[in-house]
């Protein structure tokens, strides 16, 4: 425990934590609120407290942000993306204890804790590179001896919720481009992972201190659903970016709606592989397993359901039993660990009720069921025969169960991936030319990300993330997604 506590103490972290900050010496007062405690999965034992933020906290938040904001959009972009460069710097530097505490905090293994804060890295040069790429367009006009065009401008502070299964990477995706674009950025992240976000939270406010700001990065910790919905209904923050849940995702969506503010949704995900009779059998496991088991199953993009060619269903199942009969289960921390616990004792219950479902309906449980009699929140990978149609199915349970399904026909296999509420990650494992272009066709796959021979896991941040349905629509990281932190503004001169 002594190295978990250096750790601790090189991210800033103590006993005990202000929940709030808009910068180095701007941390928000301890109150009579409860503390909060941050609880690490694998064992069940607090790590550290936090004093959640009150109501008078926020609003001293979202004061300094909106003056922050007065400042901050003035500088310009290129100076803007310096500052997320030198960010993404300390990152670099920090890499090793903050993978290991997100590891700590959430329950992912150390391989996976340390890729999450590569993806902020990432992040950061991107949004470096297109702090000098904020393009607008000129249109010939109609009129003549007119020139008509368009620009685009900072939007104010926007709000970024977050979850805790990636509890600092999606922070990065929004909070980087909101930046260079000019905004500031209030962070509520999941009171279940809050000293990730302390960590970070310090590193925003060593860099903003040495460039002479404060209010550009904020830290705003509740466990409150009252304070939560204050943020959202918050007429001074114009964009919400929330990722969550379809059913706090609709509130989100509502409340935001009421004022005609905008939101950012990445929500759940029921994503699909599809594996044909062409298809490479050993890539197509390895992907599979990946997808399905990495996070312990409480990814958005997790792989939740896959559909085999009624001629390699047995011989794919033959090798995923054996593959899952491999998987070390146990401390995140240890270097041959691959699959830590879920997040909660309430993800171990949703689990359970699931796999009870599972048996009620009648599915074919061809591995793993169990939850796991130890200290902390384990339980087994599970693979099951099931439906489609099942309700089981249809939702998104955040837990490493993967449904098989046999199909006869491509149409077929893409008719039952698209046949649920969410759209977001789909992948085909194929080697016919014709059924890739196919599933990629507008008539294939209706998700948000459709790939072919690899998984549905594992997203490049130079594309744009995100997914339709009930996923949400919104769309982070790489492209254009730089456009949802601005506001468009058509010009028209007569000269």
């Amino acid at each position: 425990m002594s190295n978990a506590q250096d750790i601790l103490r090189e991210l800033g972290i103590q006993g005990t934590n202000a929940g709030g900050s808009t910068g180095t010496g701007r941390w928000c007062a301890p109150s009579n609120v409860p503390l909060l405690q941050s609880i690490n999965p694998a064992t069940g034992d607090p790590i550290a407290g936090v004093h959640p933020c009150t109501l008078p906290d926020y609003e001293r938040i979202l004061k300094d942000s909106l003056e922050a904001f007065q400042r901050w959009r003035l500088v310009p972009a290129p100076k803007r993306g310096e500052v997320v460069r030198q960010i993404g710097q300390i990152l670099r530097e920090k890499k090793d204890p903050l993978g290991t505490l997100v590891s700590l905090e959430t329950g992912k293994i150390k391989a996976e804790g340390e890729g999450e804060v590569q993806e902020m890295i990432d992040m950061a040069d991107l949004a470096v590179g297109q702090s000098r790429m904020l393009y607008g367009a000129t249109m010939p006009s109609e009129r003549p001896a007119h020139r008509l065009s368009e620009q685009w401008h900072p939007l104010g502070p926007v709000g970024v919720i977050t979850a805790f299964n990636f509890p600092v990477a999606v922070w990065a995706w929004n909070a980087f481009l909101a930046a260079i674009a000019g905004d500031t950025i209030v962070w509520k992240p999941s009171p279940k992972a809050p000293l990730c976000a302390i960590a970070v939270q310090h590193i925003c406010n060593r860099v903003m201190e040495q460039q002479g700001f404060s209010g550009v990065f904020s830290l705003f910790i509740t466990d409150q659903q009252s304070l939560a919905e204050t943020m959202v209904q918050d007429r001074r923050l114009p964009l919400i970016s929330f990722t969550g849940s379809v059913t706090v995702g609709r509130q989100v969506a509502s409340m935001v709606g009421q004022r005609l503010g905008r939101t950012l949704l990445e929500l759940s995900g029921n994503n699909a592989v599809i594996v044909d009779e062409t298809a490479d059998l050993d890539l197509a496991a390895r992907a599979i397993v990946f997808g399905s088991v990495g996070t312990a199953g409480q990814r958005c993009t997790t792989t939740r359901r896959l559909f085999v060619h009624e001629s390699r269903t047995d011989e794919l199942i033959a090798k995923l039993v054996k593959a899952y009969s491999q998987i070390s289960i146990g401390n995140p921390l240890e270097s041959n660990v691959l699959m830590g616990p879920l997040i909660d004792l309430a993800a171990v219950e949703a689990y359970r009720q699931a796999i009870e479902e599972i048996k009620a309906e009648g599915g074919q449980i061809l591995h793993g069921g169990k939850v796991l009699p130890r200290a902390g929140y384990f339980v087994e990978p599970t693979i099951v025969r099931a439906h489609n149609h099942w309700p089981v199915v249809q939702r998104e349970t955040f837990a490493p169960i993967l449904y098989v399904m046999p199909f006869h026909s491509l149409d077929q296999a893409i008719e039952l991936q698209n046949g649920v509420p969410q759209g977001l990650s789909s992948a085909l494992f194929t080697t016919n030319l014709r059924h890739s272009e196919r599933f990629l066709s507008v008539g294939g796959s209706d998700c948000g990300i459709a790939n072919v021979n690899i998984g549905t896991s594992g997203a490049e941040i130079g594309g744009a993330f995100g997914g339709e349905k009930e996923t949400g629509g919104g769309r982070e990281a790489g492209s254009d997604a730089w456009k949802a932190y601005m506001r468009r503004q058509t010009n028209t001169v007569n000269w």
